[in-house]
């Protein structure tokens, strides 16, 4: 994993402040980092003095960082070196519930299913799922696995099923279909961030493999040696939500982001698949990280979406390169990250309330330019 320098809240401290600063100003004028614009993902050489005096005043500016809930961080980059950060109770190794964090890794699973026969990109719900309740006179009826993974599925309203830990996926799924009948929504021809999409995904994934999706998420583990102490089971492991049914640790999903990172889980093929813009020609109808989620604020920004994961742009109107920065946040407040331009990946593990989706962001943006410097250091 590289070395690792940790920082912990108790020291907050004003000694520890005007040491912080003194190594800073030491660093910067020494010309480490080279600004954090773009093009700084240009490699800079650093001695470990720079480096430790610019890790210290990542955990000065995490220790002021907004959060009305204990919270981890970690972010690693491309040579190993890994920097964690705790405030509070929590650890990289308190289990918290995931939220949309597992959205990414449902999908990288459903995609190891595609590569290996199981699925394809082109079935529909009915060639798969007996009990399919939408006829072919339905504009719904053509849906296909890339709609589903994609959110355009046209699946635009949430069932309470999904929240319901005493049924099962394949009765939810069907409540699911049945609920959204009959909309005239045509699949393919417009975004809507639900968890509905990923839910008949699944089910689609759990008929194609002749296992539950708790078994299929397990033979992941046994395949990659990930996860090992993470669960699907929020509300059951009877009716795990595919889209936001994890428990799992900080530690474990960067893992999970550095496999994902160097390549090691899915092919060429399938990467690009994934991280390719699937929104850049339609609608986006409703997305919770320009409005909002559960009540709570959004961030104003038109984010684009690939497979299960979204493609960050800081501003009002879509003007980003789509794949230069890409994550999977929760409405709980988690915000697992990878910037692809600046050669990094992290995570901010946290627990909310439902609608807190934007404090992780938060968390994470108010240490970014020293992130960026950080992460051109060698």
């Amino acid at each position: 994993m590289g070395l690792e320098y940790e920082t912990n809240y108790f020291q907050r401290t004003a000694r520890y402040m005007r040491w912080v600063a003194a190594l800073v100003l030491a660093a910067l004028a020494a010309g480490c980092g080279g600004g954090g614009g773009e093009g700084s993902e240009s490699a800079t050489s650093c001695s470990a003095g720079q480096t430790e005096a610019l890790e210290a005043q990542m955990g000065s500016q995490l220790a002021q960082a907004s959060s009305e809930v204990d919270f981890s961080f970690s972010v690693q980059r491309k040579d190993g070196r890994r920097y964690n950060y705790n405030r509070g109770s929590s650890t990289l190794q308190t289990r918290y519930e995931s939220a949309s964090t597992s959205k990414l890794v449902s999908s990288v699973i459903i995609m190891r299913l595609v590569e290996r026969g199981y699925l394809n990109l082109a079935a529909k719900p009915q060639d798969l799922i007996a009990s399919w309740p939408i006829g072919s006179s339905d504009t719904l009826y053509p849906m296909n696995m890339l709609n589903l993974m994609s959110f355009t599925s046209g699946l635009t309203v949430e069932p309470t099923c999904l929240n319901d830990p005493n049924t099962n996926l394949e009765a939810c799924v069907d409540n699911i279909a049945s609920t959204n009948a009959g909309n005239g929504i045509v699949p393919g021809s417009q975004f809507f961030y639900a968890a509905t999409h990923q839910q008949v995904a699944g089910l689609m994934a759990v008929k194609a493999r002749g296992m539950t999706w708790p078994d299929i998420f397990a033979e992941f583990k046994r395949q990659t040696g990930l996860f090992s102490t993470t669960t699907f089971d929020v509300p059951s492991l009877s009716n795990p939500r595919v889209a936001g049914g994890m428990h799992f640790t900080g530690d474990e999903y960067m893992a999970f982001l550095r496999a994902f990172h160097d390549g090691l889980l899915l092919n060429a093929a399938s990467m690009s698949q994934l991280l390719a813009d699937h929104t850049a020609s339609v609608p986006i109808v409703y997305s919770p990280f320009m409005s909002g989620i559960g009540g709570g604020p959004g961030l104003g920004e038109d984010w684009h979406f690939g497979l299960g994961l979204a493609h960050e742009c800081r501003s009002a109107k879509f003007n980003c390169v789509a794949g230069a920065r890409v994550s999977s946040p929760g409405a709980l407040g988690s915000y697992p990250f990878w910037d692809r331009t600046k050669n990094y990946t992290g995570i901010v593990v946290r627990q909310g309330v439902f609608g807190t989706l934007i404090k992780g962001i938060g968390i994470e943006r108010s240490v970014q330019p020293l992130i960026e410097q950080w992460a051109t250091c060698t």
